[in-house]
């Protein structure tokens, strides 16, 4: 099999959905103890995770191995965030927002690319998820992509939001 071939395995088995690549950066993240790549988790991993845990596309239910896969991997993103803001004190900032945002689009147009060479759908950008999801809300395709691209932009910034507030009060108390 070619490395590009259009079958089904090579459509589905890159990790390019964006929880995958949350899930990659968060074993850089416990390696490097990287700030720059924290952000990336807590943006990234959050806003994807969230949409994915209100929405998931699985295929095979309970109590296959793949539905424990899905919910222990995409929890393990949140522990993450979580740890290394409550534990090492980690904060995300509006810096780190811009720089996941342009990330998020670089990881986007990746996966765009491996779409048209694989036939697949990463971080559905080819067509919408089969089952229902907050996507069915965004428009037809391929409008539904600059949609969703706005809503990550606010999703970014919704959950910056309680940073910002406790960074705001910090100050007007000293």
């Amino acid at each position: 099999m070619a490395v590009f071939d259009k079958s089904v395995e090579s459509s589905i088995a890159l990790p390019l959905q964006l929880c995958s690549i949350s899930l990659m950066l968060c074993l850089i993240l416990h390696l490097t103890k990287s700030k720059m790549m924290f952000q990336f988790v807590y943006f990234l991993g959050v806003a994807g995770v969230l949409m994915a845990v209100l929405t998931p596309e699985l295929f095979l239910g309970f109590p296959h191995f793949r539905y424990f896969q899905f919910f222990i991997t995409h929890i393990f993103i949140i522990l993450t965030s979580f740890y290394f803001i409550f534990v090492l004190k980690y904060k995300p900032t509006v810096k780190g927002l811009v720089r996941s945002f342009i990330f998020l689009n670089i990881c986007a147009a990746l996966a765009y690319y491996a779409n048209k060479l694989t036939g697949g759908n990463y971080m559905f950008l080819s067509y919408k998820p089969s089952n229902g999801s907050l996507l069915d809300y965004f428009g037809p395709y391929p409008w539904y992509i600059l949609v969703l691209e706005a809503a990550a932009f606010i999703f970014f910034a919704v959950i910056l939001l309680p940073f910002y507030a406790l960074q705001q009060k910090a100050r007007d108390n000293s």
